[in-house]
């Protein structure tokens, strides 16, 4: 199929691509025959060190508080970081300058700085300055990390988003009388989610990966850090790092599979134009509209 930005390919292209295929897949084959062969040889495959995966301990005891505590923490930020980033987004387009400038400096210097710092920097601002437990500081932490750096980035796809539709738009809705906060709310926003959606949901799996993090280097009892606790008990730590590696890919897999089952949804009812109307709803139309012309004529209505 041929588009703007892609060609249909010829013989010679086709044959380059199977060729690229075939070597591509000869040489997966081979890096997982020498991977299998390898952790083999140093006895990681052996029955003993699996064997506790299947036991309900492991999972009671270690892995599934440890994802409790992962998704706890993710919701929460995604929870805050969401309508923030929104609202930063928004404002960085503000046609007053005293919101507009302000908002972007605190935008690029929460993207500036890694979210670990800013993990480490609330844990110690906890520590310093509030009661809050240490057993619960961690999660404080954590969330508050994730929330500064990830909702910096959201505004900027928030305003992206909002900036990439056109300019037609925002006029037609100026011409109609609408103010400024109701074209956002009305018209900009809902369209933009739909072309936001791949990225917003880009960083909402950063955002569960991220809580690792926590887990490395102020103790918040994430799935990794019940990880090394599990692996040291059990002494298999290949084969637990190969387990929650595991589990992430299905929790990450889970949440794009749902924003892409969302954006279809929202693409079909953006496709939509009103109610379908049946044959007999058609016929009456077309009769009223025939009644009409007879009984509207050059002397005026019956």
């Amino acid at each position: 199929m041929t588009s703007v930005l892609y060609d249909t390919p010829g013989p010679k292209a086709k044959r380059r691509n199977v060729i690229f295929t075939v070597v591509f897949s000869v040489l997966l084959a081979l890096l997982l025959w020498w991977v299998w062969r390898t952790l083999d040889d140093k006895g990681q495959l052996n029955w003993a060190l699996w064997k506790p995966f299947t036991t309900s301990e492991a999972w009671t005891t270690y892995l599934l508080p440890g994802l409790a505590d992962t998704l706890k923490a993710a919701a929460l930020s995604m929870v805050i970081a969401l309508p923030l980033g929104a609202a930063l987004g928004i404002a960085r387009m503000s046609d007053h300058r005293w919101v507009r400038i302000p908002v972007g400096a605190v935008v690029e210097f929460f993207r500036a700085i890694p979210v670990l710092l800013l993990m480490l920097f609330a844990n110690e601002l906890y520590v310093r300055s509030t009661g809050i437990p240490s057993d619960e500081r961690p999660l404080y932490a954590v969330v508050t990390g994730l929330v500064l750096y990830n909702a910096s980035v959201l505004a900027e796809i928030v305003r992206a988003g909002i900036q990439s539709l056109p300019k037609g738009q925002s006029e037609a809705a100026m011409a109609i009388g609408l103010r400024k906060s109701q074209t956002m709310s009305s018209i900009l926003l809902p369209q933009a989610v739909t072309a936001m959606l791949p990225a917003i949901v880009s960083q909402l799996v950063v955002i569960v990966k991220d809580t690792a993090l926590g887990g490395v280097m102020l103790g918040f009892t994430e799935l990794l850090n019940t990880r090394s606790t599990l692996a040291a008990n059990y002494a298999n730590v290949i084969p637990s790092f190969i387990v929650v590696g595991i589990i992430f890919i299905i929790l990450n897999f889970m949440l794009t599979s749902f924003a892409s089952w969302l954006e279809k949804r929202l693409r079909r009812s953006k496709r939509s134009s009103g109610a379908v109307l049946g044959a007999d709803k058609v016929d009456d139309l077309n009769a009223a509209e025939v009644g009409g012309s007879y009984g509207t004529g050059a002397g005026g209505t019956i």
